[in-house]
């Protein structure tokens, strides 16, 4: 079997086997996800020297389907599946009491199987089916409990606002393959051109929708009415992390023009975002919004010309914010909420979560030597050394600054104080998730170093003691502010506005969001009336046809039945004649003779 999908069948198989049989779904899922982590260190081992792992499947016509396994989409593989395992074993505690639990472990398995498709695809089709793969199934776990209107809503603007978006990456591949003449990404990638800036503007929109950019970034925040291990995978190295995937990918596609609106887009929603966590009042969606501003510095990363910068960081951040979700879920169990009112001080008496957390903190704050801060200098040394290092470096290093204010904020709130803690089941399982990641959240860049050798990408140039100085005190500055100064205080004039959003003119949900979903209520209402109309036609064909059958079974048929019953009737009188005596038959003969010469003579009289 070809190493390639070592790290797909696992998931997909548990996925299958937890619908078919119903039972034991944590458990298959967990197999499923360790098999998957197991295949994709295989392969990674296969590949780390260099050497391409390629399978061809069946396609459209001269464009075949294929996995290809190099250094990156291996990494990216060990990755999603180091993550989704933690995850799932978290999930076992966290979805303890919970009902449903064969199709929430069914759609993550799919989840899982679909985000490996989509980091180890080699040509774009295969990569658009896995893209929708992973939309349907966020979806689904988003508004897992439908039956509150908050979730419904939630998974409802995640579709609206990421399939809006995936139009760029449609037709992005439309042009690249019809500019190559191939759906092999690779190929495809050495377009030149108004091709390229064509495209890398299209990806891009496609990247702002599934990574939560401004003007996109509220669809995340609402997505945490969902279960917070579904959160976790969500803002980690899934879905979120598509969008910086692509990017990523594309790089060696992506022209200046695309550089400078990728910069853009990225600086804006990094300082945006930053600005709405601090002040967040609950801490999912402070996470929420956070997970946006981080995926804004590895978009600055990109923009600056240096892609692996964007990688590091983006594999500190799977790291780093799953264990924060994780960590929130144990808190949600112990309180029954996520917002800070009912959190302050549970940190007291969940000691371990919250050291895990805290760990986790510290480490997205870019606090040496945990791995946030050897991947944001990465990051910084590039905004830096870019040409438009004038303003992509103070947008790196004000997202820099937040990032440790609204992280100082959420541990101060979580440990000042205290509160009544009810007992929490499956601690154990949730404890093991946490830990599992904040481990290597800690530790991970200790590893950027043989990472950079084997990826063999550009790396970003020196800029100096300075870049490390600058992203230290950035980041101990934002900690200092976040811990001793009152949000209010910080933020000023503009809590408020940050409180709701930084929404301008009711922002998209005015302008998009709430005209999309009353179109769809009237499309809604209109099917209704069609169907009320449809079964009414229905009913009057079937009236009609009743009416028919009955006069079939009246007229025709009883015509006939009569016919039938007379001719019958008249084979038994002709039957009584046969008694089989025979002066009987002599007198039927002479009869029938004396009237056969009565016809005989009266005929001749008439001649």
């Amino acid at each position: 079997m070809n190493a390639v999908v070592l790290p797909i069948l696992p998931p997909l198989i548990a996925a299958l086997a937890v619908l078919i049989l119903r039972r034991w779904p944590p458990a298959l899922a967990l197999a499923g996800a360790t098999l998957s982590l197991a295949g994709s260190l295989w392969l990674l081992a296969r590949v780390a020297s260099g050497q391409t792992e390629t399978l061809l499947m069946p396609g459209l016509p001269d464009m075949p389907l294929r996995l290809v396994g190099v250094p990156l989409t291996a990494l990216l593989a060990v990755t999603v599946a180091t993550v989704g395992t933690f995850v799932l074993i978290h999930a076992v505690g966290y979805m303890k009491r919970e009902s449903g639990q064969a199709r929430f472990y069914a759609v993550m398995s799919l989840f899982l199987a679909a985000m490996q498709a989509l980091v180890l695809a080699g040509d774009w089709v295969l990569l658009l089916a896995a893209w929708e793969l992973i939309g349907l199934c966020s979806y689904l776990l988003i508004g897992f409990w439908f039956q509150r209107p908050e979730a419904a809503n939630a998974a409802s603007r995640a579709f609206l606002y990421t399939r809006s978006a995936d139009l760029g990456l449609y037709v992005a591949v439309f042009i690249l393959i019809g500019s190559a003449g191939t759906s092999e990404i690779a190929v495809s990638l050495t377009a030149g051109g108004s091709a390229s800036t064509a495209a890398g503007l299209l990806l891009l929109l496609a990247a702002m929708g599934k990574s939560a950019q401004v003007p996109l970034q509220d669809w995340l925040m609402r997505a945490m009415a969902g279960p917070t291990p579904v959160s976790a995978l969500l803002h980690s190295a899934t879905l979120v992390a598509a969008g910086a995937i692509l990017l990523i990918r594309s790089a060696p596609l992506l022209t200046p023009e695309a550089l400078f609106a990728i910069g853009l887009v990225g600086g804006v929603t990094t300082v945006a975002a930053g600005v709405i966590a601090l002040a967040e009042r609950d801490l999912k969606r402070l996470l929420a919004a956070s997970t946006a501003s981080q995926y804004g510095l590895m978009l600055i990363a990109v923009s600056a010309g240096v892609p692996l910068a964007a990688l590091l960081h983006l594999l500190a951040h799977a790291a780093i914010k799953s264990s924060l979700f994780l960590a929130a879920g144990d808190f949600q169990h112990a309180r029954g909420d996520t917002t800070f009112d009912r959190l302050k001080g549970v940190g007291r008496s969940r000691p371990w979560a919250f050291a895990g957390f805290a760990l986790a903190a510290l480490a997205l704050a870019g606090i040496p030597p945990l791995s946030g801060f050897f991947s944001k200098d990465a990051v910084i040394t590039a905004a830096l050394s870019a040409q438009g290092a004038v303003w992509l470096g103070p947008l790196a290093l004000a997202g820099t600054l937040l990032t440790g204010a609204y992280m100082a904020r959420a541990l101060r709130l979580l440990w000042q104080s205290s509160g009544d803690t009810r007992p929490v089941a499956g601690t154990g399982w949730m404890r093991a998730g946490i830990w599992g990641l904040a481990i290597p959240a800690a530790g991970l860049g200790l590893a950027f170093g043989p990472l950079e050798t084997m990826l063999d990408l550009p790396v970003p140039e020196t800029a100096g003691i300075g870049a490390i100085l600058s992203g230290l005190v950035a980041a101990l500055g934002g900690l200092a502010l976040g811990w001793l100064v009152p949000v209010k205080r910080l933020l000023g004039p503009a809590h408020q506005w940050a409180a709701s959003g930084l929404v301008v003119a009711g922002g998209l949900t005015a302008w998009v969001g709430r005209p999309v979903m009353a179109v769809a209520r009237r499309c809604d209402r209109l099917e209704g009336h069609l169907y009320a109309a449809a079964l009414g036609v229905g009913r009057a064909n079937l009236a009609v046809g009743r009416w028919v059958r009955g006069g079939d079974e009246r007229g025709i048929d009883g015509l006939i039945f009569a016919l039938v019953a007379g001719v019958r009737a008249l084979g038994a009188r002709a039957r009584t004649l046969q008694s089989g005596l025979i002066h009987h038959s002599l007198a039927i003969s002479a009869v029938a003779t004396a009237v056969l010469l009565v016809i005989l003579f009266s005929a001749s009289l008439s001649f």
